[in-house]
């Protein structure tokens, strides 16, 4: 099974790519467009701007790809966030709009400091294969300031002053606000559970 990372030139690439090597899958890290087509899973990472993914993302004419691919796909942190039509962030970046009457904004509370990092509960009432043998309540990973409001598209969610999206879907397109390769066992878990989609 080819597995891609989609490089969106950020940091975290090579956790991620350790994270799947654990579950005794190889992947490849790229943004060759043939590459991406030919994928049977593609995992978008993101740390750092929307605007900057977005510029990557256009400057290879990846959009319109991302937009169309038939096979799963798992956006992580702003690769979830990047689904959306529109982001908040850096005064307002188109982005894919695969969940397109929805955009990300600021994670708003007076009370609690931005970003929002640590440890956090997520919470899903329907099963689901992204949460086989993972328990409700169940703690991952955090680093962010902007959130996909809670939807039609959301499977589960986290609070941090206001309740927010912590995993989506639409179709083929699954998000997390989390990170998953850092967030231990559990993590894993949850990357097992997408890979066997």
């Amino acid at each position: 099974m080819t597995i891609v990372i989609l490089n969106t030139g950020c940091a975290n690439l090579t956790s991620i790519r350790i994270a799947i090597t654990r579950l005794g899958y190889i992947s490849q890290i790229t943004s060759n467009p043939d590459l991406l087509l030919k994928s049977k899973k593609l995992i978008i990472p993101g740390v750092g701007t929307a605007k900057a993914v977005m510029n990557i993302l256009h400057q290879k004419n990846l959009v319109d790809i991302i937009k169309n691919m038939k096979q799963p796909v798992l956006g992580i942190c702003l690769g979830m966030q990047i689904f959306c039509r529109f982001s908040e962030e850096c005064h307002g970046t188109k982005t894919i709009g695969v969940l397109n009457n929805t955009s990300t904004i600021l994670l708003k509370n007076s009370n609690l400091s931005l970003p929002h990092v640590g440890w956090n509960y997520i919470s899903f009432n329907k099963p689901h294969r992204l949460f086989t043998n993972i328990k409700k309540k169940s703690r991952f990973y955090f680093v962010h300031s902007y959130i996909v409001p809670v939807g039609k598209y959301t499977l589960a969610t986290s609070n941090y002053g206001i309740p927010f999206s912590s995993v989506i879907q639409k179709n083929n397109f699954f998000g997390v606000q989390f990170h998953p390769e850092k967030s231990g066992d559990i993590g894993s878990q949850l990357l097992k559970n997408f890979l066997e989609i």
